[in-house]
């Protein structure tokens, strides 16, 4: 990653990159197409400016470096929430990590929008007591066109896991100018509810725009600049629309 605000410009980068990958005139000065990762160019940068984030893993590594929280989990009746980005693009990762957590008799969650093939779901089942899952809209042009992607295997992989009993909380981050309309979010909840009694409740998230450094530090363009945090007044209405429809809901999961 590159922070433009450590950068002073010295070009040791520049000089020790064997892949021609540093490129001044880029957002993020690196051509992603070009380099493999060798982090020469950050080993020179004096000013950390450029970084590599993230580490490789095994199972048994995370295991061991959960296991000295077992106490609080027992005293707090918690347990292990699998994150991301989205865990089940490492499915088979999860999978195994999850089982882990169970042979340690550790209460599991997935946080997750469901964009998988349902034989993913399948396997991550047996292991998980708790989904986290994410739905932003029910119309699915609309959806792709937004997010990228349609929404149908989102709503059939919902189904499925509340089709096999397993405890759910839905999560809807409220979106301006996308899905916090009474339409966009009177169907959610409708959809919701149909699903049955394994959902505990439905969470409205206020978008935030916590994650924008990231986007220029990977040289993306953060598309949802300028757009702001919904009210509390806008909040407050849409949960009452949900509980309308006869849903328990939480603000951020708080009450």
């Amino acid at each position: 990653m590159f922070n433009s605000t450590f950068c002073i410009n010295c070009g040791k980068c520049l000089e020790v990159c064997p892949n021609n990958a540093i490129d001044f005139d880029l957002l993020g000065r690196i051509d992603r197409n070009q380099c493999d990762v060798c982090q020469k160019c950050v080993d020179v940068c004096n000013a950390s400016a450029l970084s590599v984030e993230g580490v490789e893993r095994s199972v048994q590594d995370i295991l061991v470096e959960l296991n000295k929280d077992r106490i609080h989990y027992r005293r707090s009746n918690g347990g292990i929430t699998l994150s991301g980005g989205e865990s089940l693009l490492q499915s088979d990762f999860a999978v195994e990590l999850l089982k882990g957590c169970k042979a340690q008799g550790w209460h599991t969650a997935i946080e997750t929008t469901g964009f998988c093939q349902p034989e993913v779901v399948e396997k991550i089942l047996p292991w998980t007591d708790l989904f986290l899952y994410d739905l932003k809209m029910m119309d699915s042009k609309r959806h792709g066109q937004v997010i990228g992607q349609p929404n149908e295997q989102i709503l059939e992989n919902a189904e499925l896991i509340a089709k096999k009993g397993r405890t759910m909380i839905v999560r809807i981050p409220i979106i301006p100018d996308f899905n916090d309309d009474e339409e966009s979010i009177i169907e959610i909840a409708k959809f919701v509810l149909e699903l049955g009694g394994g959902v505990e409740r439905i969470d409205i998230l206020p978008y935030h725009r916590l994650g924008e450094d990231k986007y220029y530090g990977l040289g993306r363009e953060y598309r949802m600049k300028g757009i702001e945090s919904p009210s509390d007044e806008k909040m407050e209405s849409l949960k009452r629309l949900i509980e309308d429809v006869g849903i328990y809901c939480t603000i951020g999961g708080i009450d």
